[in-house]
């Protein structure tokens, strides 16, 4: 595989891109999109991520395919208005290639560039073994455990790990 590249962009690009990485036609896997209870379509992902700090998306250089994005904006507002928050996804048939590392990587980066201090994760589920290795990794601090945090597909709750990491 070629080296992944991350590159910002705006506007329809962007609402395209999600809805090509999260389109109603192709079969999910209940693990693939945990954060998101309804599909976007390209208008709603277009208001979506037009709405962002900052939108990264992931490509593979040799072949121009979308492989993963990113967003980041605002944890929450005024005193606590330098906490940023950020959601990740990678294509199912790009997963175990480290683009999720590339991502949030680079994420860390682009936060401290645009001024926040803390990037924060409300809600990791604790079944995501994954992300809770790569961002343990990445120097991520766990903040505890929030039983039943997080409601499934299926209406089974799962327990959440919120996360930060200081940038």
């Amino acid at each position: 595989m070629a080296v992944i590249g991350i590159v910002v962009f705006c506007g329809a690009l962007v609402g395209l891109f999600a809805w090509l990485l999260n389109r109603p036609e192709r079969p999910k896997d209940p693990e693939e999109d945990r954060e998101q209870e309804e599909y976007l379509t390209e208008r709603s992902g277009l208001e979506f991520f037009k709405s962002q700090s900052y939108t990264g998306i992931a490509y593979d250089e040799e072949t121009g395919d979308i492989v993963g994005l990113y967003i980041l904006h605002p944890n929450n507002v005024g005193r606590c208005g330098h906490i940023c928050n950020a959601s990740y996804a990678v294509k199912s048939t790009q997963r175990g290639k480290h683009i999720g590392e590339i991502l949030v990587t680079d994420c860390l980066k682009k936060a401290k560039e645009i001024g926040y201090g803390v990037l924060q994760f409300n809600a990791v589920v604790a079944t995501n073994q994954y992300a809770l290795k790569l961002y343990k990794k990445l120097g991520f601090v766990q903040l505890g455990v929030i039983p039943k945090g997080f409601r499934m597909k299926d209406g089974t709750y799962e327990d959440i790990i919120p996360h930060y990491h200081t940038l």
